[in-house]
């Protein structure tokens, strides 16, 4: 881990304490690997497969495409303006319209707050299946408020956090292609026979981007990266190397996982499951604990939480410089080095979601958001790599890496579900509505670029 021990510096011209570089190379891949590995793997492949059979690997492979495309497009962007508004800062930069920026900084956080409150709700129920005397919102205050501990405590402490559970999560995955392995060759990974959707097995376009819309929400993660950008030591070089080995070895993991699940379960088996690698290791490792399993993918769980928080917290901080927000949610403690007014803010929203009940269909709404804030991160860096020109020793992609990127995404959007895409339209207004209240200012991106 490359971590800095060093204590908060001031910045020369200011009395206020400022975020500290603490992250390094490995930190930084470990943060993104965590976060888009997160929780979703251990119950995507049973959904995948009750869609596309054996054929669930192409599913992965599309979407690896897609996510590869607009991660290289991330890492050019995070190698050029190293921002904690991420995403936010560079539609504010290419389309000079603060309104844009500020639908594309709070759709991305809608995103986190879902998942946050949703792999809350996960983990509770959970402990509350082994400890049933304790009410359900005990529990979810509790672990919201460890979360918050954590984040407000440092980036040091998150980022010691995210490494323990993600080489946990990883682990758990890496037992499956180790004793599952043996089991490849077994199966026909061409057949995509469904008794129900797909009786012929036939591998169409449409079958294969109508698998990879459900199997691209467990790549989103990496943008993230962007969010923690002013903790990162050189960001220009160590942002975009961190994020591509990022969502390198994730889709590797993916690609394995779901030809070895599909070997050692049968579809139609894995598609009925509740736990479905937990099956696979049932089989696969029969020795192994299956509820230890179990405990494996709650430290998922609680990764993929704590890690939206932090990218939450960053988000708020960075959008409240661009003067999108107010300018109290940008204050940076003394001490700890962290925003902790943006921390206390997302903590109190955090415990309004996950104790206000199921917000599962919510969560993959906002993943529609996400998706549309990637076409236009796509799209700003186009107009940037014509307008400006790459930063010596940036990280630079030609124009066609962006320009696919949007086409993959539109391609996302246009197999995405319709009540997804209304209640979606529904948050888009809602965001619109709150941009009227606060109403910044045309001049936040010069004020911003001269704060540094």
């Amino acid at each position: 881990m490359e971590i800095d021990s060093r204590v908060v510096h001031h910045d020369q011209t200011s009395s206020e304490p400022k975020l500290k570089r603490h992250i390094g190379l490995l930190a930084l891949t470990l943060y993104g690997i965590g976060d888009i590995l997160g929780a979703g793997i251990y119950g995507l492949i049973g959904r995948a497969a009750g869609q596309m059979g054996n054929a669930i690997w192409l599913a992965f492979l599309a979407s690896m495409i897609a996510a590869g495309l607009t991660g290289l497009s991330y890492a050019a962007v995070g190698s050029r303006f190293p921002r904690a508004g991420g995403a936010a800062y560079v539609t504010q930069r290419a389309f000079k319209k603060t309104w844009l920026a500020y639908i594309v900084g709070l759709a991305a956080l809608a995103s986190g707050l879902t998942s946050m409150a949703t792999a809350s709700r996960v983990f509770s129920g959970y402990l509350q299946g082994m400890f049933p005397s304790i009410p359900l919102w005990v529990l979810i205050i509790g672990f919201a408020t460890l979360l918050a501990g954590i984040v407000f405590r440092g980036i040091r402490e998150s980022m010691w956090a995210n490494s323990l559970c993600t080489v946990i999560e990883l682990s758990g995955l890496l037992i499956i292609i180790v004793f599952g392995i043996s089991y490849l060759g077994g199966v026909d990974y061409f057949d995509a026979s469904v008794p129900v959707t797909n009786p012929d097995g036939l591998i169409t376009t449409s079958l294969i981007l109508g698998g990879a819309v459900l199997t691209f929400y467990s790549f989103v993660g990496f943008e993230d990266v962007l969010n923690v950008s002013e903790e990162v030591k050189d960001p220009a070089r160590t942002i975009p190397r961190g994020l591509l080995f990022a969502v390198a070895g994730a889709s590797i993991i993916y690609v394995l996982i779901s030809l070895i699940a599909v070997s050692v379960v049968p579809a139609a088996q894995l598609a009925e499951s509740k736990e479905p690698l937990v099956d696979v290791v049932r089989t696969a490792a029969p020795w192994f604990p299956p509820k230890l399993y179990s405990i494996m993918a709650l430290f998922a769980v609680s990764n993929t939480a704590l890690l939206n928080y932090v990218m939450g917290s960053r988000l708020l901080y960075g959008m409240s410089k661009q003067k999108l927000l107010p300018s109290f949610l940008s204050k940076v403690h003394g001490k700890t080095a962290t925003p902790h007014i943006a921390v206390a803010v997302l903590y109190v929203i955090l415990l309004g979601l996950a104790l206000s009940g199921d917000i599962s269909s919510l969560a993959k709404s906002t993943s529609v958001l996400l998706l549309g804030c990637f076409v236009l991160v796509n799209s700003a860096l186009i107009v940037l790599k014509r307008r400006e020109p790459t930063p010596k020793g940036a990280f630079d992609v030609p124009y066609f890496v962006p320009a696919l990127g949007v086409v993959a995404c539109l391609a996302m959007l246009f197999h995405a579900q319709k009540p997804e895409l209304i209640t979606a339209g529904l948050i888009l207004i809602g965001i619109i509505a709150l941009y009227f209240v606060k109403r910044p200012g045309e001049d936040a991106i010069e004020k911003i670029d001269s704060i540094d």
